[in-house]
C-alpha cells in the first residue's frame, strides 16, 4: 500500500508540474506584436532562388535580425505557411519581424535568420483558385525535396549561417505545421528544432513520424506541438502528443485558447522562438 501511495503521489506531482508548465506559457503579453519605433529593427527582404525540383526560380522572404553582420554566423528558422497562403502569408498576417524585433529588444531570443518560403512547389505557385486541388496539395509534399535540395543550400551559400543540424529549425502553421513535422521528423539529420502549429490533416501518422523513439530523442533539441482548444484540427496534434508520451519522447504540447487563426499562430511564434538555439 505504501508503494502504491508513493507512486500515486509522484504521479500527481508530475501532473501538477505538467499543468504548471502549460500555464506558464499562456497568452503572450499585450503589445508583443505591436511595432515599436524606438528599438533596433531587423529587415525583411525578398529573395529568388533556383529550384531544380520545379525547374524555375522561386521566391521567399528572409528576415535578418537587428544588428545583422556578414562577419557573424547565424542559425536559421524556416517558417512555413498554410494551404491558402504563400511566402507573404506570415508577413502580412503574422508580422513575425515585429514579434522578433520586440523579443530581441528584451533579450529573450538568440539572433537568427528566418526564411519564409512558398511551400507550394509547383510552376504556378500562387494561392489562387481551388487551393485544395489535389495537384496543389501534392505540391506541398513536393516541397520537401526543394527545401532540402535547393532552398537550404541556397541560403547556406549566400548568407553567413551555420550549416549543421543543431543550428537549423523548421516550423509552420496548419498545412505548414504538417509539413514541418513530416519533413523535420523525417530528416532529423537536418533539423534539431521542430514545431507544428495547429498542424493540418497532411500530418503523417505518429508511427510513421517517429518510428524510432531512441533515435528521435538522440537528435531532437526541441519538438513543439501546439493547437488552439477550439480548433477542429486538434486531433492531429493530440494523437502525436499521446504517441510521444507513450514512447517517452520529450516534447512540448501546448494547448492554448483559440481557434485556427493567426491569433494562435502569433502566440506560438512568440513562445517557440524563445526556445530556439539555446
Amino acid at each position: 500500500m505504501k508503494t502504491t501511495g508513493c507512486a500515486l503521489l509522484i504521479g500527481l506531482i508530475a501532473l501538477t508540474c505538467s499543468c504548471l508548465a502549460q500555464d506558464k506559457l499562456g497568452a503572450a503579453p499585450v503589445g508583443f506584436d505591436k511595432l515599436q519605433n524606438n528599438i533596433p529593427q531587423g529587415k525583411i527582404d525578398t529573395i529568388s532562388y533556383p529550384s531544380t525540383v520545379v525547374g524555375k526560380d522561386r521566391k521567399a522572404l528572409i528576415y535578418t535580425p537587428p544588428g545583422f553582420s556578414v562577419k557573424k554566423k547565424y542559425p536559421v528558422l524556416y517558417l512555413l505557411h498554410g494551404i491558402g497562403g504563400d511566402e507573404k502569408e506570415w508577413f502580412i498576417n503574422g508580422q513575425p519581424h515585429i514579434i522578433l524585433d520586440n523579443l530581441y529588444a528584451e533579450g529573450k531570443i538568440e539572433p537568427m535568420l528566418v526564411v519564409l518560403p512558398n511551400g507550394r512547389a509547383m510552376e504556378d505557385d500562387r494561392a489562387v483558385g481551388n487551393v485544395f486541388d489535389s495537384v496543389k496539395v501534392q505540391a506541398f509534399a513536393r516541397f520537401e525535396q526543394e527545401l532540402l535540395q535547393d532552398l537550404i543550400p541556397f541560403i547556406e551559400q549566400n548568407y553567413p549561417v551555420y550549416t549543421d543540424q543543431e543550428h537549423r529549425a523548421l516550423a509552420g502553421l496548419s498545412m505548414g505545421g504538417g509539413q514541418s513535422l513530416n519533413f523535420g521528423l523525417g530528416h532529423l539529420e537536418s533539423f534539431a528544432w521542430i514545431g507544428g502549429f495547429s498542424s493540418a490533416p497532411n500530418t503523417k501518422m505518429p508511427e510513421e513520424l517517429v518510428p524510432d523513439a531512441a533515435y528521435a530523442k538522440s537528435k531532437l533539441k526541441l519538438l513543439w506541438i501546439s493547437c488552439g482548444d477550439e480548433d477542429r484540427l486538434i486531433t492531429f496534434s493530440s494523437r502525436l502528443h499521446d504517441y510521444l508520451e507513450k514512447h517517452q519522447v520529450p516534447h512540448i504540447y501546448y494547448v492554448e485558447s483559440g481557434g485556427h487563426d493567426f491569433k494562435v499562430w502569433k502566440n506560438d511564434l512568440y513562445w517557440f522562438s524563445q526556445k530556439l538555439f539555446k
